[in-house]
């Protein structure tokens, strides 16, 4: 398996975006045979060059994320990204962690600070971390990972001290040793752009800052969605959901029309690749990227 920070920069002397793809670990057995058999080998069709496994509140999926990491790693051949987070975890427990994590083959992680089951206000856990720069510098230390890191184009939903300030925060985990920056889902590509651009010439942040993106199932699912992690929803945007109401599959394709619209303006506007929130399914995913020419 590869490091991404090695992906990033192969794909960068080929004049080529990064294309990776987040599952999440479901709640059913069901649900598991669902995305390992069906939507999983669906969106391999698509060629990505990775993927990534989210981690539940408070680490309550922390076995599942290991298991599904493998799986795509030995049955698909894929390079797979593990998230890793501050939540319920003493540093000798993240030590522990680290070594199953390297015992898979996998060496790439997603170091986020996490968020505490069943919502509330975030609390360090003692003998822990306070801050997920305090955790990359632990992985760091630990051994050779590629370290990945969280961003929020928006401001993070609980940082109450405005966006710049949150801002200040990425490069603070990028000076602890983080390799590349995932951010969080948005809608508007303007807040993006003046996301990276104050990253890049305000606080000279120079690893790969990549976009995350989902593309539209339901305009109800959605509107949920974005209200539990602070992405705003545009004024136009909203309209277009309100019309749709619970016509999901008009919302399904007008999400990929969406989707490929807001992706085509970020690839012009030359970001190192795109990073996309699948919720665990592939249909819309594949055709925003077979629409961009990608897949």
């Amino acid at each position: 398996m590869k490091f991404i920070r090695d992906i990033f920069a192969e794909k960068k002397a080929a004049g080529k975006p990064v294309v990776s793809f987040e599952f999440f670990p479901p709640k059913t057995d069901e649900g598991d045979r669902n995305l390992l058999e069906k939507q999983i080998p669906a969106l391999l069709a698509a060629h990505p060059d990775f993927c990534s496994v989210t981690y539940g509140a408070g680490g309550s999926t922390r076995e599942k994320t290991l298991r599904i990491v493998d799986t795509i790693q030995r049955q698909h051949g894929l390079t797979a990204l593990a998230h890793l987070t501050c939540v319920n975890h003493t540093r000798a427990e993240v030590g522990v962690l680290l070594e199953k994590i390297r015992a898979l083959n996998c060496k790439n992680i997603l170091a986020l600070r996490g968020d505490p089951p069943g919502g509330g206000e975030f609390q360090p856990t003692p003998g822990g971390f306070e801050f997920s720069s305090q955790l990359v510098q632990f992985i760091r230390e630990q051994g050779d990972f590629s370290i990945g890191v969280a961003a929020f184009p928006e401001g993070h939903i609980a940082n109450k001290n405005g966006k710049q300030a949150d801002w200040q925060h990425l490069k603070e985990k990028v000076d602890a040793g983080a390799d590349f920056v995932v951010t969080q889902l948005f809608f508007d590509n303007a807040d993006f752009f003046e996301f990276r651009d104050h990253a890049v010439n305000q606080l000279g942040v120079r690893v790969p800052i990549v976009p995350g993106i989902v593309s539209i199932l339901s305009a109800t699912q959605i509107i949920r969605f974005t209200q539990l992690c602070g992405s705003k929803i545009p004024p136009a945007l909203r309209a277009k959901l309100d019309q749709l109401g619970t016509d999901d599959e008009t919302a399904m394709k007008f999400g990929i029309e969406y989707a490929t619209q807001q992706c085509a303006e970020l690839l012009r506007g030359g970001v190192p690749g795109l990073h996309f929130y699948t919720l665990n399914k592939a249909h819309s995913t594949v055709q925003v990227l077979k629409n961009l020419g990608l897949a």
